[in-house]
């Protein structure tokens, strides 16, 4: 019986464990694996604060703060090795809307299927209904995914780069 229930604990470990793995493809868990390694400045297999602060400086981004960096471990549940990381981020991903999510909120605005929305009933929807944004956040979206010469917004284009971080190859 003893050497059976140390069995039983592992095999649950390993299956709360392999749970974060199956969130991912192979290829993911590959970038998020080098990510890690590239923020565990010092090797030991943890990203503490003094990797959170290396990381920063990396990045050209020094005097971070240390509220800012207790903040972030807070974060975890605990150490940040590589398994505590993935958890992490796929928690965070886990929220996020798919493509199609966020393609059907804008095809509510679009009956006809064109694709695009006029620039100021957008401004207006996102201004004054549910989450509102701010002007500020307006003028960031419109400078990032400017208008058509028309005042038509691509939104098309615009769920793509929002969930794949690049522009569709125009044909």
């Amino acid at each position: 019986m003893l050497v059976q229930a140390p069995k039983k604990a592992k095999k649950r470990a390993e299956g709360a464990n392999s749970n974060v793995f199956s969130m991912f493809e192979q290829a993911q868990i590959q970038e998020f694996k080098e990510a890690f390694t590239i923020m565990d400045q010092n090797r030991d297999g943890f990203i503490d604060k003094n990797d959170l602060r290396d990381t920063f400086a990396a990045l050209g981004r020094l005097n971070v703060k240390q509220e800012e960096l207790e903040q972030m471990l807070k974060e975890a549940p605990g150490p940040i090795n590589f398994t505590v990381f993935l958890t992490m981020f796929g928690e965070k991903l886990k929220g996020a809307d798919a493509e199609e999510t966020i393609l059907n909120a804008f095809k509510v605005f679009d009956p006809e299927g064109k694709g695009t929305l006029k620039k100021d009933f957008l401004s207006r929807m996102l201004t004054t209904q549910a989450d509102r944004f701010s002007p500020e956040e307006m003028e960031q979206m419109f400078s990032a995914f400017p208008p058509d010469a028309a005042g038509n917004l691509d939104y098309k284009n615009l769920v793509y780069i929002i969930t794949h971080g690049e522009e569709k190859d125009q044909e």
